[in-house]
Parts: C-alpha cells; structure tokens; sequence
C-alpha cells in the first residue's frame, strides 16, 4: 500500500482577493510588454540607421572620420544583440500576460499554470542576465585595477 505525503494530497485554492491581485498583475505585464515590444522595435530601427548616423557623425569630428562607418557598424550589431536579448523577457512576460486573462476569462487552472511558467521563465532570465552583468561589471572592475596598477 502506498502512502502519498501531505504535500501531494495539498490542493491550493485562490480566494478572490489573490484572483483580483493575479488578473490586475496581468495587466500590467501586458502594458509593460507591449511597451517593451515597441522599445525593440525602437532597437531595431535604431541599429538600421546606426551605420549612416555614425559615418555623419564621424564626419563631423576630426580625427573620428576614418573610424565612423566601422563604428556604426559595431552599433549596429551592439543594438541588434541588445534587442535580441531584450525579446525573451519582453515575450515570456506577454505570454504570462495573455495566459493568465485567458485563465480568469475561461476559469481554466491549466492556462493559469502556464502562465505561472513564463513569469518563472521570465524571472529565471532576468536573474541570469544579472548574474551575467555583474560577472562582466567585476571583470572591467578588475581590468581597471590592473590598468592603474600597470600606469604607475
């Protein structure tokens, strides 16, 4: 005979105000992502022209010239991989957003539960995209104290 412990037997049931916080959360993640979508889009525009901006702006400096198309250039892809790393935080908190307004709408537990997957996707990357970033902030921290070091 087998016994299940008392976390499997453990139903967990949302009163009305956890349901109220869930659907108004809902909305502003679906705000907050069509506003990120359109920052994106913003990136991306930005990256298209970023080539003929830098090679006008390296014009007008002396000295830049040479290095203007080459460095509009390098923006370019810099904006482009920005926004690519944007897009997936961007898009799992609009899929937490649409799927949890369909689970309040159809009172469907599964959707509710899906979208509870893309706000953890949506946080795990945020969370590694700031590990990531303060690996990189400690590497130029410690390449700044060698340069100090080395100029003395």
């Amino acid at each position: 005979m087998e016994e299940t412990s008392v976390f499997e037997k453990f139903e967990l049931h949302l009163d009305q105000s956890a349901k109220d916080f869930l659907k108004e959360i809902g909305k502003w993640a679906y705000f907050l992502s069509i506003l990120g979508f359109v920052g994106i889009g913003f990136f991306v525009i930005f990256a298209i022209f970023a080539g003929a901006i830098f090679s006008q702006l390296g014009s007008s400096i002396p000295g830049f010239g040479m290095y203007g198309g080459s460095f509009g250039t390098i923006m370019a892809v810099f904006y482009l991989a920005f926004a690519a790393i944007y897009f997936f935080p961007v898009y799992y908190l609009f899929k937490f957003a649409s799927n949890i307004k369909r689970a309040f709408s159809e009172n469907d537990s599964e959707a509710l539960s899906t979208s509870l997957g893309y706000l953890k996707s949506h946080y795990k990357f945020i969370g590694i995209l700031m590990i990531c970033m303060l690996a990189l902030y400690g590497l130029f921290f410690v390449f700044a104290m060698l340069g100090a070091l080395m100029g003395r």
